[in-house]
């Protein structure tokens, strides 16, 4: 597989640990790993979205508070 879709430079931090590979350690499941990956990849792959990608991880962080409170998420 190419490294474009395997490990893209995006997808490894300056410390050489990719997100997915801490949401697997960590057991982080959906919501929590996806904050994780934007918070990780945010403004490494386009700087202009820099925001989006944090907006994004905040959107999945709240969501998964919502959760935890009894609530239901309105998606």
């Amino acid at each position: 597989m190419s490294s474009e879709v395997d490990h893209p430079q995006h997808y490894r931090a300056d410390t050489g640990y990719e997100a997915i590979d801490v949401i697997e350690a960590w057991g982080l499941g959906f919501c929590l790993g996806n904050t994780v990956k934007y918070i990780s990849r945010a403004g490494r792959k386009d700087r202009e979205k820099e925001i989006q990608d944090l907006e994004k991880a905040q959107w999945y962080l709240a969501r998964h508070i919502t959760r935890l409170r009894g609530g239901r998420s309105k998606t």
